[in-house]
């Protein structure tokens, strides 16, 4: 082990320059080149993407990393192409040759590194491409996605472990800034780590000064957030939690004399590349953004981070206040807090998980609309929209984005009769199809199943498949439509009882998001020490009573520092 670690000291200086690993991710890298399933949580800032990093580049053939954005993911190839690393990405921003090229650089061993989405890591051309390669490492980065999104907003985190037994169960390593104990518990469980070693490092950022500032209003919080930028150093990242509020907090610090930039997803790429640069290289000082900003953003010199409202978790506070003080200098992490600022959440919440009846009383709509499988019915009101994320969340309905190359079809015909009938009579590309469709949807063709024909094995083509599902049809061994653009029920003839929704999980996860909620409200307005109650809340067994680092533990440190 001790000659591995040497090698990954040496390629952690050669490539990325830095002399030695921090005490949290000597001990991950350690785990990995040990061959240990892995769970690492450090925290921010500390650098958890070299614990993957390193070891892909020590050990032989190819590390496929799971990275739930794409903008994390393109930042991460950037600065590896940078360093000589040979990575590459797979997202739904390239075409259809750019993704061939890149699955060709796979199978000829030019890549040490490959990021992908956890919904493309389920795509049957990557998957016959993976399991032709060596494939040692699957990195799960900000692995606290599996348990707090996994269950309903990015299910595919959920079938990580599936995807990974399909491939061989190649070694795992996880990594995330932000996990309970119980959290840990469910990464692991989810991922079906065998003997994990698990790595968690010192959540107690000791340059961190945590500060509330009690407001009664947007106009206090106003007030409240120019005298923070101005009386402490910056640079400074300032969050809100939408859009609006973003645009009109950068014209209200730019009015107030602070030159601020705005970031959020409504931008279109170039603008967030260009105001994250100007932040980056230092031109503006403040940036002002949702919480899309952030994540694998490596600058170590942010002095301030000031939350405009209260993130809806303590883990969110957490990652996002942490983004402060990178390098080990004294930094402040702000929050702007009014009572009412839960509301916004309980109402999110709520939408998020509405009762099981008003599931129930929606989807009879959508039946009674349905015109052969499509819905008809306008989805407006909040209600209407909470339910049909519930159905989608649970296959009940489906979105089809109109690419034109998107179908739904039915198999009809038993398989003794297409051995009988098209075995001997039957063409290469009718069989070839079939098969192809079997292999992508399996045992959902009986009922019906929605496919993308571009994403049938190469050598069919999209067009092709068309024009041979039309001939099938012809001979009723297929049934199949086209799908526009829009909402589709996955099968129009089955009332809501046949589908097997949990409606219990769903409300064990309204109660954990209200209790989440409940704690960051009793942080915010504790009288205790903040440091020490973010700790507690980490299963840190270090917290102390009084750090004489936050705003209820009076320190000499210059304001102003």
């Amino acid at each position: 082990m001790s000659s591995s670690l040497d090698a990954a000291r040496d390629r952690l200086h050669a490539t990325f320059g830095y002399a030695d690993f921090r005490p949290g991710q000597v001990d991950v890298v350690t785990a990995v080149l040990s061959g240990r399933d892995t769970l690492g949580v450090l925290p921010t800032g500390g650098g958890k993407s070299l614990c993957y990093q390193v070891p892909a580049l020590v050990l032989p053939g190819l590390t496929v990393v799971v990275s739930p954005l794409i903008s994390l993911m393109k930042d991460q190839v950037d600065r590896l192409e940078s360093h000589g690393v040979p990575a590459a990405l797979l997202n739904s921003t390239l075409g259809t040759s750019e993704v061939s090229a890149r699955l060709a650089r796979v199978q000829r061993g030019e890549l040490k590194l490959l990021y992908v989405a956890p919904e493309r890591l389920e795509a049957p051309d990557l998957q016959r491409c993976l399991g032709r390669c060596q494939l040692s490492l699957l990195a799960v980065d900000e692995a606290h996605c599996i348990s707090e999104w996994g269950h309903d907003f990015r299910p595919s985190f959920r079938r990580i472990a599936h995807v990974s037994d399909q491939l061989g169960r190649p070694q795992v390593v996880a990594l995330t800034a932000t996990a309970t104990p119980s959290v840990r518990r469910d990464i692991m469980r989810q991922l079906r780590m065998r003997s994990p070693a698990v790595v968690v490092g010192g959540f107690d950022r000791v340059n961190l000064h945590y500060a509330v500032r009690s407001c009664r209003s947007d106009t206090d919080k106003d007030r409240a957030l120019i005298e923070v930028v101005r009386a402490y150093a910056r640079p400074a990242i300032v969050y809100a939690s939408t859009r609006s509020s973003v645009e009109r907090l950068t014209r209200h610090l730019t009015r107030s004399g602070v030159r601020a930039l705005p970031y959020h997803a409504g931008l279109d790429g170039e603008q967030r590349h260009a105001m994250q640069e100007s932040f980056m290289r230092g031109a503006v000082d403040t940036i002002v953004a949702t919480n899309a900003f952030g994540m694998g953003i490596d600058k170590p010199d942010v002095r301030l981070v000031v939350h405009y409202a209260m993130p809806g978790t303590v883990e969110a506070y957490y990652q996002e206040a942490g983004r402060a003080g990178r390098d080990g200098a004294y930094s402040h992490c702000v929050l702007l807090h009014a009572h009412r600022d839960r509301f916004t959440h309980e109402w999110f919440i709520n939408g998020m998980y509405p009762a099981k009846e008003t599931v129930r009383r929606v989807h009879d709509l959508l039946r009674a609309s349905a015109d052969r499988g499509r819905i008809r019915a306008p989805m407006q009101g909040r209600e209407t929209e909470s339910a049909v994320r519930v159905l989608e969340r649970h296959g009940v309905v489906f979105r089809e984005r109109g690419n034109g190359t998107a179908v739904r079809v039915r198999l009809m015909a038993t398989p003794v009769r297409i051995r009988r009938e098209l075995g001997s009579r039957g063409t290469a590309l009718e069989l070839g199809l079939l098969r192809a469709l079997w292999r992508v949807c399996g045992t959902d063709l009986d009922n019906g199943v929605s496919v993308d024909l571009h994403g049938l094995p190469p050598g069919i083509g999209a067009h092709t498949a068309r024009t041979v599902l039309e001939r099938l049809r012809e001979r009723q061994f297929v049934d199949f439509q086209p799908l526009d653009e829009g909402l589709y029920l996955s099968r129009p003839e089955l009332p809501l009882s046949a589908y097997d929704i949990d409606w219990e999980t769903l409300e064990r996860r309204r109660c954990s998001d209200m209790e989440k909620l409940e704690t960051i409200q009793r942080y915010a307005i504790t009288t205790q020490c903040r440091r020490a109650f973010v700790l507690r809340y980490f299963g840190e067994s270090r917290a102390a009573g009084s750090c004489g680092g936050c705003d209820n533990c009076p320190t000499m440190q210059p304001s102003g520092a």
